[in-house]
């Protein structure tokens, strides 16, 4: 079974606390060790957000702010490289051919950003579809897709289950909105939707989230699942140890 994982940089390291980055590591490890091919993109988080905000009020124009964000996300990635101590690429993935290669050596693939104007989270959706996997999780600060911004709507109520269409429906609105928040970008839902790749988007503070969800499909975020898909054989069959 083939896994990408997205990272949001403010779940894996919000104080650059070598605890959460091993956490991170040893659940990653845990779905090699249980037999998937994983894949992971990691973002930038408040430390990208920081330096963007210096950077814009130096006078950066967008793509220098854009590529800043990217350095940070490969940092990042580089933070989970060490901690994964030899099970991944020496250093973190600048395009999907050199992602996929890493997994072809039976590493576990790392990368950060990719290209000005584009998310991380749109990066683990086109990884995901260039290597067609199984399975794509977007582990965040969020606990799922909601049809409307919850920290700004009390009576948000959260979806257990959307195709990718209303992924894009949900998502479209809130990209306009300045200021609100998207559980994954429009054009991440996008993607999604052109590729069918079945998703989670789960709150990922607990790296254990993570492996539950990819193993046995337990989780309490939202399951993004394209018109016709069955439920993978592999959480039938999966091991509860």
């Amino acid at each position: 079974m083939r896994v990408v994982v997205s990272i949001g940089g403010s779940v894996l390291a919000p104080d650059l606390d070598p605890g959460r980055v091993a956490a991170y590591a040893e659940a990653i490890e845990r779905l090699s060790t249980d037999g998937c091919e994983v894949g992971v993109v990691v973002g930038g988080g408040g430390v990208a957000r920081e330096y963007i905000e210096t950077a814009r009020d130096l006078g950066a124009n967008e793509v220098e702010l854009d590529q800043l964000g990217i350095g940070t996300t490969r940092l990042n990635a580089r933070l989970l490289i060490a901690a994964l101590d030899g099970s991944a690429n020496l250093s973190p993935a600048t395009g999907y051919d050199e992602a996929a290669a890493a997994l072809r050596r039976e590493e576990v693939a790392v990368m950060g950003g990719v290209t000005p104007g584009q998310t991380t989270d749109a990066v683990a959706a086109a990884f995901a579809e260039s290597v067609d996997a199984d399975l794509l999780v977007y582990a965040t600060s969020a606990d799922g897709v909601y049809d409307a911004d919850p920290n700004a709507d009390d009576d948000a109520t959260q979806f257990e289950s959307m195709s990718p269409a209303e992924l894009v429906d949900v998502v479209l609105p809130m990209s306009r909105n300045a200021g609100a928040s998207a559980p994954v970008d429009l054009l991440a839902a996008k993607l999604i939707d052109r590729a069918g790749i079945r998703s989670i988007v789960l709150d990922g503070t607990d790296p254990s989230a993570v492996v539950d969800a990819v193993l046995r499909g337990e989780h309490t975020g939202t399951d993004v699942v394209p018109g016709g898909s069955d439920e993978p054989t592999y959480w039938t069959g999966a091991s509860d140890a």
